[in-house]
């Protein structure tokens, strides 16, 4: 199943980007306000500081000023520049205490996946429709090489195996890795989680929209760590049981 989603929206890394791709979850979205209101107060604290030193230069010149104050303290000043970082601090802290407690919440999910890292690619097992013992839905997802790319397909980007979900379905992440440290990330997911040999990590996902997020492994894995990326495709309802009957009926 090929779908075309729009692609105006910047979903994938482009050349020369510098801001954030466009959020698709609830948390990229927290991410971005939290990074625009810290911003806020790194543009008052530079033009401050710009300020400050720019008045300092101008009156306290040797040719102005030739015999300077002797100040050894001021306990106003003192006050003034310990009071007002706290209180930019506090206005920094609530919101990023919100968004932290809520990006380790785990709703309960509707569909669990599990991700497994390897030297150098990912696997993936649909563990919720079982029926034995044996792995129901499972698949390893390899880089697509850039001789067999297809037109519109992304260069290092790229998998011949896509993870398939469901679009405003509340879904679990579980992590792991099967030889070294890796990380699952996907930036317009707002999601990257640690997969370490012999443990179990989890990230709770609710994508807000169709379409095709890209993401690569974010943990130095060794020599081809630059070849694993990892690519989400969000369908509909519909789209996605035709896709999962297509994998269970094969």
């Amino acid at each position: 199943m090929i779908k075309l989603y729009n692609i105006l929206r910047c979903d994938a890394a482009e050349p020369w980007q510098v801001s954030f791709q466009d959020p698709a979850t609830p948390m990229m979205q927290g991410i971005i306000d939290l990074h625009h209101d810290i911003f806020f107060f790194l543009v008052i604290i530079l033009f401050f500081v710009v300020w400050m030193l720019a008045r300092i230069l101008w009156h306290f010149h040797w040719k102005k000023n030739p015999f300077p104050e002797r100040i050894v303290h001021g306990t106003t000043i003192e006050i003034v520049w310990t009071v007002f970082p706290s209180i930019i601090l506090m206005f920094i802290a609530i919101p990023s205490f919100a968004l932290l407690y809520s990006m380790d919440e785990v709703v309960d999910p509707a569909i669990t996946i599990k991700a497994i890292g390897h030297q150098w690619y990912w696997s993936y097992e649909y563990s919720d429709y079982n029926t034995s013992d044996e792995q129901a839905l499972a698949f390893d997802s390899y880089m697509v090489l850039e001789d067999d790319l297809d037109i519109g397909q992304l260069r290092l980007l790229e998998v011949d195996n896509r993870i398939v979900v469901p679009a405003n379905t509340h879904l679990r992440m579980i992590i792991t890795s099967a030889d070294v440290l890796h990380s699952w990330a996907v930036p317009s997911l707002g999601v990257k989680c640690d997969a370490i040999p012999g443990r179990l990590n989890q990230a709770s996902l609710f994508i807000q929209r169709e379409g095709v997020y890209y993401g690569q492994c974010s943990e130095l894995c060794g020599t081809n760590h630059g070849f694993m990326p990892i690519v989400i495709e969000a369908v509909s309802n519909d789209d996605y049981v035709t896709w999962l009957n297509e994998k269970l009926s094969a």
